[in-house]
């Protein structure tokens, strides 16, 4: 009989010729366990996902109970369901008021994918904005979007009519002109490796799209949900978009994502023709019961208070000559080391050892370090020792 390993790489379809190959059996808090007793601290949260853990007890509650009522009933849009009006309707009450209305779909890249659509639709342009290194899925137009070219040119030819400029280049914003329909913008890169804007930038940014109207897109797939400190990363820097996309973090661990706008923006998609925008699976009732207790969890909880403390914290711990610098917004975090091969036998022994970590895609040279909001000091400080342990035995020189 094959093993379960076995099975993965005959049937399975790989994106690499070097899966990390770890067995998981389950997984706890900000644990995730092997079956045969291996237990790796998870400093990544999925890529991003599982701000309050994995398994929270709240998310698993209201998961079981919406399970009990119905799973899917009709495609997103036609059928008044309990779970997706009342995570719509408390998203809402994060937001800015003329951010009202919810779309929700399965994924970061279909929230983009349906962000691009509307901003067209809407504005009647065609041109799109994005910035260099940046990441915003891997779906046809969501990549189309994306600042490597390495992964883009293989699946060439791409939309047309998208324009990237430099990130944090005030010239380059004279770009975005009257035929732009929307920039979209990582409020903070996170593949890039985490890249925060310069001070002024965004304020400037977003006037610049108020005198062309042109429509500002704020990804938050990675940033959204509590992970850099606030619920939104963008309430850090004094402004607001016209649409927001929303995913990973959102779902505790289930499938979800949304992009929101205004009512009258949204609307654009109802006429001309019927059924603009249109997705069997999207808002599926038992993710959205799942998203909305984690933004329950989020609210009642002082999860995102903590966030400085445990980022700083990381911070006083994490010193070596093998860490060139630390960039950080709340508990997204980059360590930054000399090179990719430096860095990645760090990684793959601290694994053995007990921490899952990661590079990211488009800063190979720095360490992921994004872990569930719900680690404790002690655990940081246990994560730390076990970075720094795999780095001397590394390098021990």
């Amino acid at each position: 009989m094959l093993s379960q390993r076995q099975l993965f790489l005959k049937y399975q379809a790989q994106t690499t010729d070097f899966p990390l190959l770890l067995e998981v059996e389950r997984a706890e808090g900000v644990y995730m366990y092997g079956p045969n007793g291996e237990r790796y601290l998870d400093l990544i949260s999925g890529i991003g996902v599982s701000n309050v853990g994995h398994r929270h007890p709240e998310v698993i509650a209201a998961i079981h109970k919406q399970l009990d009522k119905y799973l899917h009933l009709m495609v997103y849009g036609e059928v008044v369901q309990g779970p997706q009006v009342q995570l719509s309707a408390q998203l809402v009450k994060t937001l800015p008021s003329h951010l009202n209305n919810v779309y929700l779909v399965n994924s970061g890249s279909e929230a983009v994918e349906g962000a691009l659509k509307l901003a067209k639709r809407y504005t009647g342009r065609t041109e799109l904005i994005s910035f260099n290194n940046a990441y915003h899925g891997s779906t046809h137009g969501s990549l189309s979007l994306n600042g490597s070219e390495n992964f883009k040119n293989a699946f060439r030819p791409l939309l047309p009519d998208v324009r990237q400029i430099q990130h944090n280049s005030l010239p380059d914003l004279e770009n975005i002109t009257t035929r732009t329909a929307a920039v979209i913008l990582e409020t903070v890169q996170g593949e890039a490796g985490v890249r925060l804007p310069a001070l002024g930038y965004l304020t400037t940014l977003r006037e610049r799209c108020h005198q062309t109207g042109t429509l500002l897109i704020l990804d938050e797939i990675q940033a959204g949900f509590g992970r850099t400190g606030t619920f939104w990363a963008f309430e850090q820097f004094g402004i607001e978009p016209d649409m927001l996309v929303c995913a990973k973090g959102m779902g505790g661990g289930m499938p979800i994502g949304a992009f929101i706008a205004s009512q009258e923006v949204m609307g654009s998609l109802k006429n001309d023709p019927l059924l603009g925008h249109i997705t069997t699976f999207g808002g599926h009732p038992v993710s959205c019961a799942a998203s909305l207790a984690t933004l329950q969890v989020l609210q009642n909880s002082d999860l995102l208070a903590q966030v400085p403390a445990k980022a700083n914290l990381f911070r006083q711990l994490l010193v070596h000559p093998c860490i060139k610098s630390i960039r950080n917004c709340g508990l997204l975090m980059a360590a930054e080391f000399e090179s990719f091969a430096v860095l990645k036998p760090v990684i793959d022994r601290a694994i053995l050892n007990g921490v899952l970590t990661d590079w990211f895609l488009f800063c190979d040279n720095s360490m992921r370090i994004a872990p569930p909001l719900t680690i404790t000091e002690a655990e940081i400080t246990a994560a730390c020792q076990i970075i720094l342990k795999s780095i001397k035995e590394v390098f021990p020189q």
